[in-house]
């Protein structure tokens, strides 16, 4: 009995004192320290997938200069028809302009794919065609029936998405795709409005020149030097973006200060500045919808297609913010 008197609860004490590396009974012992240290090391590798998971779309350098030349070739169209054009020649700008809108809307028709495509395009081009024809023939030369034209034949166009069950499910949907093709067909023809006006082919020649330098320069920096990337989907470099819109700017402000009253080099640089913008935003956009179609699972359109409505789009925006600006700004 001596030695059970002996084991108390200082002897054990002194036990766990001598044994300090062992682990304590209860739940409270290594498995749940195995787990916590388990479970960053899954975290961190589903971050790693979720990150391999980004695509990073690379820049084509021969592609973003073939953009940009086709970008001043369209400039350089728009301007001099717009200086060579005298009271009996609006009717040869109107027919090229008209080659462009017929361009721009097959672009855009197969790049937005809009319900009854096929409908839509016929349409609006009739719509080109009637706008082209107001703004030759009509008194006085205004934009305002060119807006009526437009939305004339937008409503046109969503009636016929409504005549197939298919078409009707995603006009819905799609109506917002189907007024853009319709004010940009429709956006050109305020270029002859504004060759009937005293400061308009001036205008154009200033914005034609912003916008068309500001679009070359963005695509041939982004072939050379496409940094720092805008988004990894899309293949262009905010550098370029900003150096297209200051030499486009320039560009304009050089042409302001060779013109005559009320052209200024700072006037030019406003209408440049605009057009630089209104293009390069366009363009931006377009790249932007390509590539949310691209991660949407959409299959791809055909590659002209897809190239050249940046740039016409750009140039139908520039077209409506030169007539905004010669009626707002300068008069």
């Amino acid at each position: 009995m001596p030695q059970d008197d002996s084991w108390d609860a200082e002897a054990s004490q002194q036990v766990a004192r001598m044994n300090p590396g062992r682990p304590k009974a209860g739940f409270y012992a290594a498995v749940p320290d195995s787990e916590d240290d388990e479970r960053p090391s899954s975290e961190s590798g589903e971050d790693e997938e979720e990150f391999e998971e980004i695509e990073i779309v690379p820049v084509r350098a021969k592609l973003s200069i073939a953009i940009g030349g086709f970008a001043a070739l369209l400039a350089v169209a728009l301007a001099l028809g717009a200086q060579i054009t005298g009271p009996d020649g609006r009717l040869s700008y109107a027919v090229v302009l008209f080659g462009i809108q017929l361009l721009g809307l097959l672009a855009w028709t197969m790049a937005l794919r809009p319900p009854a495509a096929l409908a839509v395009a016929g349409v609006i081009a009739v719509s080109a065609l009637i706008a082209d024809y107001l703004a030759v023939t009509g008194t006085p030369a205004a934009a305002l029936p060119l807006l009526y034209v437009a939305v004339a034949g937008f409503l046109v166009a969503v009636a016929g998405q409504f005549v197939r069950a298919d078409d009707r499910q995603r006009a819905k949907d799609s109506w917002r795709t189907t007024l853009l093709i319709a004010l940009g067909a429709v956006a050109y023809a305020i270029l002859i409005v504004l060759t009937r006006q005293p400061l308009g082919a001036q205008a154009i020649l200033v914005c034609s020149t912003g916008a068309g330098v500001a679009l070359l320069i963005a695509r041939v920096t982004d072939a050379v030097f496409p940094k720092p990337r805008i988004a990894a989907q899309v293949p262009r470099g905010a550098a370029g973006i900003v150096l297209g819109a200051m030499l486009g700017t320039l560009a304009a402000a050089m042409l302001g200060s060779y013109l005559v009253l009320p052209f200024t080099p700072a006037k030019g640089a406003v209408l440049g500045l605009v057009a630089a913008v209104a293009a390069l935003l366009v363009d931006l956009a377009v790249n932007f919808g390509e590539a949310g179609r691209r991660l949407a699972g959409e299959a791809p359109t055909f590659w002209l297609a897809r190239h050249m409505q940046g740039p016409l789009g750009g140039f139908a925006l520039t077209a409506a913010a030169a007539y905004g600006l010669v009626h707002l700004y300068l008069t």
